[in-house]
């Protein structure tokens, strides 16, 4: 699939934690993905979540290849366990975005979950064996 976005202006920026499970949830699912864009249908809210390693963008089905929002600047490296919330800035490039943001925290998780349950691993696992302290 192949997608060409565009961006409106800059309109607000905050700063915002990520759950881990869900941020640890759409990189695993990026690092299987050939093409490294990850597509996230989010159908409860006729929205596209694309995700790559710099940023998580969301598109609204009516608007097409408009960006709404964009999800940045993770700082994943200031976490000291996988279990911590990952800080980022949530950029809007439309105006009265609040509610959408509310909703794409419930739901974008729950979208990543649906990709999950329909995701066919390919080829046996891989086990990495480390060495036992002693």
């Amino acid at each position: 699939m192949e997608i060409t976005c565009y961006r409106d202006l800059e309109i607000n920026q905050e700063a915002r934690h990520l759950p881990a499970s869900t941020y640890n949830l759409a990189i695993t699912l990026l690092s299987r993905c050939p093409t490294r864009h990850l597509f996230v249908p989010i159908r409860s809210m006729q929205y596209m979540a694309i995700v790559d390693h710099e940023e998580f963008v969301f598109i609204d089905g009516e608007r097409k290849c408009w960006v709404d929002i964009a999800w940045r600047n993770f700082k994943r490296q200031a976490r000291d366990a996988l279990d911590q919330p990952v800080a980022y800035d949530a950029v809007y490039y439309r105006e009265n975005m609040a509610a959408v943001m509310k909703r794409l925290q419930s739901e974008f998780p729950a979208a990543l979950q649906m990709l999950v349950n329909k995701t066919v691993l390919e080829g046996p696992a891989r086990i990495i064996h480390f060495p036992a302290r002693h």
